[in-house]
């Protein structure tokens, strides 16, 4: 992993800055180390040749004035553009403009023909109004001349807290951050913005980060891996977890058999597709090594339950928006059962999502996730602001761990924990691919990880069996990648 995992609000990189200064690092340190990590990236990827760098009035510009002082040693013809009165400028970014010897063009003298690149100065991550006219129309002449782009911090317009973007912001080939990336470098529609990112040590010490305490994280196999179960020579199937999966109708029995499928793959001992009676002969004839079983109505359903002492359930994949997809949810969770919380059945509580609420939290054993995506979110949470936002905020108001799925899939606890996951290609925007998923994580619950560790586990896994497969994937494929992607995970040969 050569990013690190912790991501930090645009008020905790403050934090960070100050606990370094306090700690003896001067704050005209940090901006000449951040200055010279863009500067030196810059000539390590580009030949030398024209560069124009555009500083703002913060903090930021003064990066950008380190920026422009190294390059032009380095051998760079340099014109620096200020967006606003460069005598104006305070602090340590007033000290940088003073070491800069040559001259300062204003917005308006600026000529971008015969530039090679472009040193986006001008706003960083705490940027959260929107872009002035002047600055507007010459961004967009960049953009219209395909001059790359390094952004400082974030490209000016993006947030670094949201990843929200204003309508003027250009996209950045390479975006260079300090010490540690921010969530709107990973949220759509800022990551979409940030080209490459690439991190620069300026002389913040990691052990700061027990200060901080970040709640945000990467999703990464560093932070999950050693709560995976290890198979052991005594273990059994049943030892493993046992996982019931309940399927819908006959005309909708594919999600359920993708999804139990997963999760004997990614670690259930055992798994039984739940149906409604007339549905038994369509998933027994369909199924080998998962099982299968009929229940009638609600009674039967929470006698086997109880009786095979199911310790993981999975709920809505194909199961129809329904009186008895809302009254089988209502019995996985009166049962000491893990419950996962998809499709079918999150949307059959759309016109009460106030008794979902109030069953996960009453529920005596067990955890509860959610796992909606964008559309199905908005059919039980009206909430605002950025993904991340939403998904801690839904957490918080349900009770459940909350995975708020798309390219940027949010995992959020109540207690105000969340990971962005990165890795997913867009090949896996497929039918049946989120059934997986569930079957995945369901897979991993019954083995014995937290919800929230085997809802990252899965989330990372599912996207790298896409990354594995490619183009042209069905969700069939994913299921196959998963035992040499475990393999690699466990530490063990791929034959093992």
């Amino acid at each position: 992993m050569s990013l690190p995992t912790e991501l930090l609000t645009v008020e905790e990189m403050y934090q960070a800055d100050r606990l370094a200064i306090d700690g003896g690092v001067s704050g005209v340190a940090l901006m000449a180390a951040a200055g010279k990590g863009i500067a030196d990236h810059i000539t390590e990827t580009w030949p030398v040749g024209r560069g124009l760098i555009l500083c703002g009035p913060g903090n930021n510009g003064g990066d950008g004035y380190v920026v422009a002082r190294l390059l032009k040693e380095a051998g760079w013809h340099i014109d620096l553009v200020s967006t606003g009165d460069p005598d104006l400028l305070k602090g340590d970014a007033a000290v940088m403009r003073a070491r800069w010897d040559g001259p300062i063009l204003a917005l308006q003298e600026a000529r971008i023909d015969d530039v090679d690149l472009v040193v986006d100065a001008v706003f960083g991550a705490g940027f959260d109004r929107n872009l002035d006219t002047e600055i507007s129309a010459f961004l967009l002449r960049i953009k219209k001349a395909g001059i790359p782009v390094v952004a400082v911090d974030m490209p000016s317009g993006v947030n670094g807290d949201t990843g929200a973007v204003d309508a003027n912001a250009i996209p950045a080939t390479i975006t260079v951050t300090f010490f540690r990336a921010k969530p709107g470098h990973f949220l759509y529609p800022g990551r979409a913005f940030c080209g490459r990112l690439h991190i620069v040590d300026i002389g913040i010490e990691d052990y700061f980060l027990e200060t901080i305490d970040p709640q945000v994280h990467l999703n990464d196999p560093e932070i999950w891996r050693d709560e995976l179960s290890l198979l052991q020579p005594q273990d059994h199937k049943y030892s493993r977890g046992h996982t019931a999966v309940v399927g819908g109708g006959i005309s909708a029995t594919g999600a359920a058999r993708l999804a139990a499928r997963a999760a004997l793959r990614a670690g259930a001992g055992a798994a039984t597709v739940v149906c409604p009676p007339a549905a038994l002969i369509t998933y027994a004839t369909a199924l080998e090594a998962v099982m299968v079983t009929a229940c009638a109505d609600t009674e039967n359903f929470a006698g086997w339950i109880r009786n095979r002492r199911i310790g993981t359930i999975l709920i809505g994949p194909g199961n129809g928006v329904t009186e008895r997809t809302k009254a089988f949810t209502q019995i996985a969770l009166e049962s000491p059962a893990n419950v996962i919380i998809d499709a079918d059945a999150i949307t059959v509580f759309q016109d009460t999502p106030d008794a979902l609420f109030s069953l996960i939290a009453s529920k005596q054993e067990g955890q509860c996730l959610l796992t909606p995506h964008e559309a199905e979110f908005e059919r039980l949470f009206s909430l605002p602001g950025s993904k991340l936002e939403r998904a801690l905020g839904a957490a918080a108001l349900s009770g459940a761990t909350v995975l708020l799925k798309g390219a940027d899939t949010v995992i959020a606890t109540a207690d105000g924990k969340a990971v962005i996951n990165f890795n997913a290609p867009p090949y896996l925007a497929t039918a049946g691919s989120g059934d997986v998923l569930g079957g995945l994580i369901a897979g991993l619950v019954s083995s014995g990880m937290p919800v929230f560790s085997a809802a990252s586990a899965g989330c990372w896994i599912h996207g790298e069996a896409g990354r594995r497969r490619g183009i042209g994937l069905i969700s069939e494929d994913l299921e196959g990648e998963v035992p040499a992607i475990l393999s690699i995970l466990y530490g063990l040969p791929l034959n093992a």
